[in-house]
């Protein structure tokens, strides 16, 4: 404490604010205690040391850090995933690596691509896997083949007590795309207020306005560049294009 009177007293607030702030961490992400005390005694030193020792591992490593890492790669160079699947399954066709390949074909639209890796990989014991399950669907979703679809959503349903928000948004716009609209419509306002992101609610305008409901689109259309705007800005890209799907439904 002696050492923090001696500096000028902003930079002497700054340093002691630091200070509790990684005590405050401390108590949050239940560590150790003897931290608060080496934080709190040995100013503004010890602080440094928990902020290097323990939160910056700790950050770089969350998930929050690790999208961002994603996000910064994909936007540099929008097909180095899909390189670097296609060489581990050149290296080693498992169906882990397979299903890597085929996200990484879906975001680039491939989605005949996927279909196809997600068909190899739903093989054996591997027959009923949910994600395969889910992906496959999705893929047939966007090729069209929504009749292909339903079956695979059907299995994924009987696997689980509960649908999860992405399986019912994929049972939705399989129903939509057969004109099933009354099926569809609770299964996609379901996705849209449950799902994280933007695609949820993006869908559910595509199907609001698709059906004549306009007014409620664009309702759906102003909550989502209501959170647009607060969207971190290495997550903005997808998020537009999202919008833009919303906005070209709804004919703004």
């Amino acid at each position: 404490m002696s050492f923090l009177l001696g500096l000028s007293p902003l930079l002497g607030l700054a340093l002691l604010a630091f200070s509790i702030a990684m005590c405050v961490h401390v108590v949050r992400s239940h560590r150790e205690l003897y931290w608060v005390f080496i934080i709190l005694i040995v100013q503004p030193i010890g602080a440094l040391i928990y902020f290097l020792a323990i939160f910056l591992p700790e950050f770089t490593r969350g998930g929050t850090a690790q999208k961002m890492r994603k996000a910064a790669r994909e936007t540099l160079d929008p097909q180095r995933e899909y390189r670097d699947a296609g060489k581990a399954v050149e290296d080693a066709p498992t169906v882990a690596n397979r299903a890597r390949l085929a996200a990484a074909a879906v975001g680039l639209g491939r989605h005949a691509e996927a279909e196809r890796l997600y068909a190899e990989a739903l093989q054996g014991m591997y027959a009923d896997d949910p994600q395969l399950l889910l992906g496959r669907a999705n893929a047939l979703v966007e090729l069209n083949r929504a009749a292909e679809a339903l079956p695979l959503l059907t299995t994924l349903d009987a696997q689980s007590k509960t649908r999860t928000p992405q399986a019912a948004m994929a049972l939705g716009r399989a129903y939509a795309q057969l004109g099933r609209q009354a099926e569809a419509e609770p299964l996609l306002r379901l996705a849209a207020d449950q799902l994280p992101g933007f695609e949820g609610m993006a869908r559910y305008a595509v199907f609001l306005a698709q059906t004549g409901r306009k007014d409620e689109a664009r309702e759906t259309l102003a909550e989502i560049d209501k959170r647009l705007a607060k969207t971190h800005a290495h997550f903005r890209k997808e998020a537009r294009g999202w919008r833009d799907l919303a906005a070209s439904a709804v004919g703004t």
